[in-house]
């Protein structure tokens, strides 16, 4: 029996298995109801909802504490002496690089067909909104993070939910938190095998094949395909066993290069059409606030720009957090502040600048796509520069490669904190583990396994429910970290060398075992 063959079975037998859970799951999650003539996912509202809230809460504070986001991130107010085990900087791209990936370049194409020009314009808004969300998760995220005895830190939702929920609502906060805990390690465990990890790997080799000739050409062969999944594996098994440390070394000079690769591009096709860009402005504008839109009007663009956002930069699912745990800070809300960025960068930079490429350059795809034909995203993406630039397929080869490993490293990284919450921290656990994912990774080259990847971003999602729930819990406790992180701003500006509001911080960052 053939390589092909082989795997064609297994993802019949694990559909047939996993594909009603999967639709029972995602009816649930994803639920719609019809308003207006527009189908709007309840998920997405849960979600642009609490970026709404948290933005009136802590005063736009995605609008007034940018420069001092950016501030922080520069280095300005770091702490040599503080637990941790990556800067601002690199805890950021680490960050950033779990969410900028094929959603950024496919995903906004699908958006832009689906919901028109206009859908570009609530995708900024949502991700402005996200800023705030991302800013409370974080702070939470550090305020109640782990330093073990060896410096390594562990955090996210597994440990703000449980710690944060005991401190505020005693006994019975305790006993709920420990539950929600090991569901968000579950949900995390299982979304970064196969949603960022296996569904990265497929689709980069996906792209890989069709620059290189296809079925029939170099890479079309089951052959080609466990080559390509073993020298993946290979690279993200060597920065795996480095831990954080040796995954924000990675993303910090990735993260950059990638983003910078594929926004050089974007400008190029802008500038070349540069008499197009007010008209294009002025398309977007209008299809955002246009009844008579392509899916249902204003709420049909606000909803598939909203979703878009959402799905892209996950404010408010969880994960970002694990990342933002390890920097080096006595002040919680320090990094609070700096992850605000991540969706900025993430949506209304570079899923903004995709979606504004693909409505100056107007290729061909994309109007039959807007009329109803089945046209994958990254195919409009990749015609859109190609109008400007013939060559470009392969320079989107080499940023989709780029975007997946970026993301299947830093999920290996979210899934190892999940894993090691649920089965512990010992040496065999993490090889296990470690072990487990470089096989998902080769897995990933030869197998579809779309149920199963279906499955993850419903349990992922399902994980933003709870998430949030807790994070409106926990509220008060971002406002005084904010305000004891102001403070001390406030001190450092005067010339004061006492950390003031920074003792209150020491005891969340002591070593644990």
């Amino acid at each position: 029996m053939s390589l092909d063959s082989i795997t064609e079975n297994i993802d019949e037998s694990v559909s047939g298995f996993f594909e009603p859970i999967a639709d029972w799951l995602g009816g649930i999650v994803f639920y719609s109801v019809n308003i207006a003539g527009a189908d709007v996912p309840l998920i997405v509202t849960w979600l642009a909802l609490a970026g709404l809230v948290f933005t009136g809460w802590f005063g736009f504070v995605q609008v007034r504490k940018f420069r001092l986001a950016v501030d922080v991130v520069r280095g300005k107010y770091d702490d040599k002496d503080s637990a941790g085990e990556v800067n601002h900087f690199q805890a950021l791209t680490a960050a950033v690089s779990g969410t900028v990936g094929l959603g950024n370049i496919a995903g906004v194409a699908v958006a832009v067909s689906i919901g028109g020009a206009g859908a570009t314009f609530w995708m900024i808004v949502c991700g402005l909104l996200g800023m705030a969300t991302k800013f409370v998760e974080v702070t939470l995220g550090v305020k109640y993070r782990e330093v073990h005895a060896d410096g390594t830190v562990s955090g996210g939702p597994m440990h703000y939910l449980p710690k944060g929920l005991a401190e505020r609502f005693g006994k019975n906060g305790k006993s709920l938190g420990k539950v929600l805990a090991v569901l968000a390690s579950i949900m995390i465990l299982f979304f970064g095998l196969f949603g960022g990890n296996l569904f990265q790997v497929n689709q980069s080799y996906a792209q890989l094949v069709s620059v290189t000739g296809g079925e029939d050409g170099a890479m079309g062969s089951s052959g080609g395909a466990l080559f390509f999944g073993i020298l993946i594996a290979a690279l993200v098994g060597i920065v795996l066993l480095g831990g954080i440390r040796s995954i924000a070394s990675v993303t910090s000079r990735l993260v950059p290069a990638m983003a910078g690769i594929y926004i050089v591009a974007c400008l190029v096709v802008i500038l070349v059409n540069v008499t197009a860009v007010p008209a294009a402005i002025g398309t977007i504008i209008e299809g955002a606030f246009n009844p008579e839109g392509v899916a249902g009007g204003i709420l049909g663009a606000l909803i598939i720009g909203f979703q878009r956002a959402a799905f892209s930069n996950e404010a408010g699912i969880g994960s970002a957090p694990i990342a933002h745990s390890a920097v080096k800070t006595k002040h919680p809300a320090s990094e609070g502040l700096v992850a605000l960025l991540e969706p900025f960068i993430d949506t209304v930079i570079i899923c903004t600048m995709t979606a504004l490429t693909i409505v100056i350059a107007n290729p061909a795809s994309w109007g039959e796509a807007r009329d109803g034909e089945s046209i994958g995203g990254v195919t409009i993406t990749s015609d859109a520069f190609e109008t400007v630039l013939p060559w470009f397929p392969y320079i989107l080869t080499v940023a989709v490669m780029l975007f997946a490993i970026s993301t299947v490293l830093t999920w290996g990284y979210y899934g190892l904190k999940a894993w090691t919450h649920l089965f512990g921290r010992s040496r065999t656990s993490e090889t296990v583990y470690k072990s487990l994912y470089t096989l998902f990774v080769v897995a990933g080259s030869l197998l579809t396994l779309e149920t199963l990847i279906s499955l993850a971003d419903a349990v992922l999602f399902t994980l933003a429910v709870v998430n949030i729930i807790g994070l409106y819990l926990l509220a008060p406790v971002v406002k005084r970290e904010l305000n004891s992180f102001l403070d001390y701003v406030r001190g450092r500006k005067a010339g004061d060398s006492d950390e003031t509001g920074g003792d209150a911080d020491d005891e969340t960052t002591k070593a644990t075992v």
